[in-house]
């Protein structure tokens, strides 16, 4: 199983509008941070998760050609805000509708958003086509099994998932934007080989989990390696990672990780 990292950084990202602090100005790529989303390759099945305003620029650099289903978290701006660009996988599709999986809130955020995309297939050729699907508790795939969580993040519920695959057994955990992990997304992450956990800024916030906080969380699963991402420019990317402890660290920009 392979996992790209297109997105690592927050609503604003990284550099921020009209900031000019150390980390909005540094050199290190790593702190250049478009908005967050994951693409994961299990056994040849290629799943998009979420999709946020740079999402085209996203697939260009990271050379993303294919996408089999996309799953959106939850219906904030910066993980929705770009599906319009599957327009171009639906088209690499022969033309079907791209199965789009997500909470009841976040097919209602993509059926407000883009109300000329839910067909069963696109009007014309390049353009989007969408067929919404509630994600179950547990998706079964011929390459593997997507299960899903619900995590708390203000006023709504962000879908926490854990993807295993078939043929190596390998799993992987993707838990951005929440506040807290309860206990059951505590144990359906237990056995990930790599976990990914929201870990905003050093400092408190009301619906994100802070880094002590997610290095908590860690500690609570367990996994040999976690990725902490959804950064904000109050996180310096080398001096960050060479604070934390042992088999964690930061996500950035552009990372493949093979689980």
């Amino acid at each position: 199983m392979e996992v790209v990292f297109l997105g690592t950084g927050t609503s604003h990202g990284v550099p921020m509008i009209a900031c000019d602090c150390a980390v909005c100005t540094s050199s290190d790529p790593r702190n250049k941070r478009t908005r967050p989303s994951i693409h994961v390759v299990m056994d040849g099945l290629h799943v998009q998760v979420d999709a946020g305003p740079e999402f085209r620029l996203q697939c260009i650099s990271n050379r993303i050609t294919w996408i089999d289903l996309f799953i959106l978290t939850h219906g904030h701006a910066d993980h929705v805000c770009g599906m319009d660009d599957l327009r171009r996988f639906c088209d690499l599709l022969g033309g079907a509708a791209m199965p789009v999986y997500s909470t009841e809130d976040g097919l209602g955020h993509i059926l407000a958003a883009y109300p000329y995309a839910i067909l069963d297939r696109p009007v014309v050729k390049g353009y989007a086509a969408f067929q919404l699907k509630e994600m179950p508790g547990k998706l079964e795939l011929p390459q593997g099994t997507i299960e899903s969580t619900l995590l708390p993040h203000g006023g709504v519920n962000t879908l926490g998932l854990v993807f295993t695959e078939r043929s190596s057994g390998r799993r992987f955990a993707y838990y951005t934007d929440c506040k807290r992990v309860p206990r059951e997304a505590v144990e359906l992450a237990r056995t990930a080989n790599v976990v990914v956990l929201d870990g905003l800024r050093p400092e408190p916030h009301p619906t994100h989990m802070s880094i002590s906080e997610a290095i908590s969380a860690a500690h609570e699963i367990g996994a040999p390696l976690t990725y902490l991402t959804h950064t904000t420019h109050a996180v310096d990317y080398q001096p960050t990672c060479d604070s934390l402890p042992k088999g964690i660290t930061l996500a950035h920009d552009g990372l493949r990780v093979t689980v």
